[in-house]
């Protein structure tokens, strides 16, 4: 049973530096004081303590107006992945799958609105293969790794989703609209599968399944990315599906061990 914690336990402090970390993102590195003051709705003089304290602890660095992170802060991520012993299951069969789909394959697991990719594996004669960073975020609403993951919430959790998610338009193709969204969740929850196209990048599709652990509660995604140029949603269904789901099913085995 998780322990409800209290707003007299709630370290507001630490809160609002972790969200001056989650400022910075690959779009943007570097930040002056005055931008990272509007992305996170704090005044300058309180951003600029956290970021004064970081650059002294050697988790960010500033050329005296930029700001921007350290490698240090890696580790406060390879940390908690680290001690994830689901990943020692997850990643020699990622690395199967993707050999014999010829294509990217990545785990991911929801927080928040967002989804946080926690393993990849390339396939290993392939020229032209999709990217993503181990650590990186994707809105949810726009990926299939999202779809299932949100669709495995419960209605109270799936409510508090869509009342903190923006459903910012990436693409021609994103799904905007929170009644449409909800049908695709839905659905995703009765097939137990999701296939987006094109609507975080144009040019890239995905199909992802969920990852069950031993009570059979869902722990993360399972996906497997390609350019739209090179397979069709069709294809997705018909060749990979399969593949994608005796992947899951095998990380489910290999976590009752």
């Amino acid at each position: 049973m998780v322990e409800k914690i209290s707003n007299r336990d709630h370290v507001n402090s630490l809160a609002r530096g972790l969200e001056v970390i989650r400022a910075f993102t690959r779009a943007n590195p570097r930040m002056t004081l005055s931008e990272i003051a509007r992305a996170t709705g704090m005044s300058r003089a309180t951003v600029r303590r956290f970021l004064l304290t970081l650059v002294k602890e050697g988790y960010a660095e500033t050329d005296g107006k930029y700001f921007g992170l350290r490698p240090k802060v890696l580790e406060l991520g390879y940390a908690a992945l680290s001690s994830m012993t689901m990943l020692d299951v997850m990643q020699p069969i990622m690395a199967r799958l993707a050999e014999t789909v010829e294509e990217s394959c990545f785990a991911a697991v929801l927080d928040e609105t967002d989804v946080v990719y926690i393993a990849a594996a390339t396939p290993p004669d392939r020229i032209v293969s999709i990217s993503v960073s181990v650590g990186s975020r994707a809105p949810a609403h726009c990926v299939s790794t999202g779809r299932v993951l949100v669709a495995a919430l419960s209605e109270e959790e799936q409510d508090a989703y869509f009342d903190k998610a923006k459903l910012t338009k990436m693409t021609s193709n994103t799904v905007t609209s929170k009644v449409k969204l909800r049908s695709l969740i839905e659905e995703a929850r009765v097939k137990d599968w999701a296939i987006v196209d094109q609507e975080l990048e144009i040019g890239l599709r995905s199909i992802s399944v969920p990852v069950r652990d031993r009570s059979g509660k869902v722990v993360a995604a399972l996906n497997v990315a390609c350019p739209s140029s090179r397979i069709t949603p069709e294809d997705m269904h018909s060749r990979i599906l399969l593949e994608l789901q005796a992947a899951s099913q095998a990380i489910t085995a290999g976590l009752q061990k």
